[in-house]
């Protein structure tokens, strides 16, 4: 569903509805894309901006992904619930949790696996893949923990680490918004591109009611305004 402003085409919302998304189900892994990925393909869904992937994942206890090749691709993990066992060629063994964030610049080339490291609990995450701004870079991985009393609005990755947030190699920000019955005035620019994706609760923005899963790209609009009457959390992305 698209949206215009007052003035037509100055100002303009498009909503993705959860149910809207590619979905594929694999008996030990269930994914939902809200773009183009593995066996969904839709030529209308390619990507948006430089976002080209958003998988909400649930992996089954003891389940996952095989070592796996990447390759000049920007991929970011974000732990909803459960525990992940990550591996990667650079000798990086960790266990994330939920509220977890991970920054893995695969470059000229990685390969990494990821399971849930546990035996009863579902694993759940949103895998997210920006195209970095320049190819062959050396690969990197980094991670953050989220706290209890961060701000509304928490600066995950960025090109500058503005805010202690993990270093992208893009001109991009990506921040998660936390809401607990109130409300965010978040100003935009004009000549960026804006997309939201709610992670959990019900939340009002830019007048549309959106629930978890569902999406906003927004266009040419210099606020963003957000609401909600209990808890809801979103991913902001600000791009090019």
């Amino acid at each position: 569903m698209r949206f215009h402003g007052a003035q037509g085409e100055e100002k303009v919302f498009e909503i993705r509805r959860s149910h809207q998304r590619g979905q594929g189900q694999h008996g030990w892994l269930n994914s939902w894309h809200s773009f183009s990925f593995a066996g969904y393909m839709d030529p209308e869904r390619m990507g948006f901006s430089v976002l080209r992937v958003i998988n909400d994942d649930e992996v089954a206890p003891g389940a996952g992904f095989a070592a796996h090749a990447h390759r000049d691709m920007e991929i970011i993990s974000v732990i909803l619930q459960g525990t992940i066992e990550h591996k990667d060629s650079m000798g990086h063994v960790v266990q994330l949790q939920a509220g977890d964030v991970q920054r893995m610049s695969a470059g000229t080339g990685i390969r990494h696996s990821e399971y849930n490291a546990s035996h009863d609990e579902v694993l759940r995450l949103l895998q997210i893949w920006v195209v970095p701004d320049q190819l062959s870079i050396e690969p990197s991985y980094e991670q953050l923990t989220l706290g209890e009393n961060d701000a509304k609005l928490r600066v995950l990755v960025s090109p500058d680490r503005r805010d202690g947030s993990l270093q992208l190699h893009q001109d991009a920000v990506l921040s998660v918004v936390r809401l607990m019955g109130d409300e965010l005035s978040q100003p935009l620019h004009t000549d960026r591109k804006y997309y939201l994706h709610m992670i959990t609760g019900e939340a009002g923005v830019a007048g549309h009611i959106l629930m978890e899963g569902d999406a906003l790209a927004i266009e040419n609009e210099n606020v963003l305004l957000a609401s909600a009457k209990n808890a809801a959390e979103f991913l902001l992305f600000d791009m090019p």
